[in-house]
């Protein structure tokens, strides 16, 4: 028995591994408080939030954002690994 075939609130996506460049399969949450963002296990989607975690990464996104959005442009535009995610997520 598959978990897409029991779970029908969230949905598998492939995402590249930043450090080895690897794919692997994770899973986008449909509901819940952690809506639209991608977690390793789907069990993840209900658990709360932390509020200090959350308020630190808006800080430095804020801060990093020019320079965050300039090497996410060249990973996939040159990263073969990032061009085989976005192929098979499309396809999906």
């Amino acid at each position: 028995m598959r978990a897409s075939e029991f779970i029908t609130e969230h949905r598998r996506v492939f995402k590249r591994n930043a450090k080895t460049g690897k794919l692997s399969l994770k899973w986008r949450c449909e509901a819940g408080p952690r809506q639209g963002r991608v977690v390793a296990d789907p069990n993840q989607c209900s658990a709360s939030l932390d509020r200090k975690k959350s308020s630190n990464m808006k800080l430095t996104r804020a801060n990093t954002k020019v320079r965050q959005a300039r090497k996410t442009k060249r990973t996939k535009r040159l990263n073969p690994a990032a061009k085989l995610a976005a192929k098979l997520n499309k396809y999906r």
